[in-house]
């Protein structure tokens, strides 16, 4: 609604960007006419509603006169997959860096790992994107600068995704291991004989990961959603390019498409976290095992009672 407010009340017209520069005031009114543009505001909202709602149409594009829904469905797989891999790669690097300086704290790796996410949390995507362009594919020839193809064609934006969520995950991990290795059953297992390793894979990593769960579903979201800077940059047919493409035309119905699909991206990977909590912690699981068995007593106890009161 608040992109859908912001476009209508836009200077800019979608029928000037379709007849260009040149087109006379009357030929602009006729296409906006033609488009429904030129209805109320309510009108038009209530229509995008109820086609979205109730007819489960995103309308078609003013630019590439398509269903919007096809545009979205060719161009999400590429989104997905640099975002999706790049969160693997994030992971793979982030939690054995934030454990190693969790369990190695206060010394020389401890501080790099620290130093290198401070590092890399403050370096922007689109000039680390820019800098790897010309370091591997100009200079060295390694990689290709840009477009989808093979493996080679994903490494560069995949790295350039992945960089900031690998700062948040070994700062997250680092954090979370340091609190659950002071607990005190880390000292009973520890006391009990259990190796260095054991304690820390079976009881400190495991109950510390449900921060870290918390910002991977976050980053999952995020990296699948918010790489329009580096899907610009490497030419990627996805998601992010189409959104950006959308806004220089003003397809105004596709820009509203592409922000819906990516607010309904983000908030299915955080329940889905959510529900992850429960496999990554037992105890969580039981905790509304114990409330859905006491709520199911309560009700057969308001059952009896009021049958013993109809007698």
């Amino acid at each position: 609604v608040i992109v859908f407010t912001i476009n209508f009340f836009s200077e800019s017209s979608p029928a000037v960007t379709i007849l260009g520069a040149t087109a006379t005031p009357e030929k602009v009114a006729q296409v906006e006419h033609e488009l429904g543009l030129d209805r109320p505001y309510l009108e038009q909202l209530g229509s995008y509603l109820y086609n979205l709602v109730v007819k489960r149409d995103l309308g078609n594009s003013y630019v590439y006169k398509t269903p919007v829904a096809k545009l979205i469905a060719a161009r999400l797989p590429s989104t997905v997959k640099v975002g999706l891999m790049g969160v693997v790669l994030s992971v793979i690097i982030g939690i054995p860096l934030g454990v190693l300086a969790a369990v190695k704290q206060y010394s020389v790796l401890d501080y790099g790992a620290t130093f290198l996410s401070v590092i890399l949390s403050a370096v922007p995507s689109f000039w680390l994107a820019l800098m790897l362009i010309t370091i591997f594919s100009v200079n060295l020839h390694w990689l290709p600068v840009s477009g989808v193809g093979t493996w080679k064609h994903y490494v560069l934006p995949v790295i350039s995704v992945a960089i900031g969520p690998i700062a948040m995950i070994t700062r997250m991990t680092r954090s979370s291991m340091l609190e659950v290795i002071r607990q005190d059953y880390i000292r009973t297992a520890r006391a009990k004989g259990l190796s260095e390793s054991n304690v820390i894979i079976h009881h400190v990593l495991q109950n510390g990961l449900i921060p870290v769960a918390t910002i991977v579903g976050m980053m999952i979201g995020i990296s699948m959603t918010g790489a329009i800077i580096v899907e610009t940059i490497f030419n990627i047919p996805g998601l992010g390019t189409l959104m950006n493409s959308s806004i220089s035309s003003k397809d105004y119905i596709t820009v509203q498409s592409c922000v819906l699909i990516c607010a309904f991206i983000v908030t299915t990977m955080n329940l889905l976290t959510d529900i992850a909590y429960a496999f990554i912690d037992p105890r969580i699981k039981a905790q509304y095992a114990a409330a859905g068995t006491s709520r199911k007593r309560e009700s057969k106890k308001e059952e009896k009672t009021k049958g013993g009161s109809a007698a």
